[in-house]
């Protein structure tokens, strides 16, 4: 699993009326994304966006 020290990169976009926030491990590859609101804060997006990259690490390699 990923430690809490890990450096994510974190890529903001708005798209209408929500804000698309995508989450990408260096080491592994692994990208994520998540749709949130405008109105939330970029801390809570990022928030949001890292713990669901940190889920998918630590589940493993995917079988796709």
């Amino acid at each position: 699993m990923a430690d809490e020290e890990s450096e994510y990169l974190i890529e903001f976009r708005r798209i209408g009326a929500y804000v698309k926030v995508s989450a990408l491990d260096p080491q592994s590859g692994t990208e994520v994304s998540i749709i949130g609101s405008p109105q939330a804060s970029e801390a809570e997006l990022t928030r949001v966006a890292t713990q669901k990259l940190r889920y998918m690490l630590a589940k493993g390699p995917s079988k796709a």
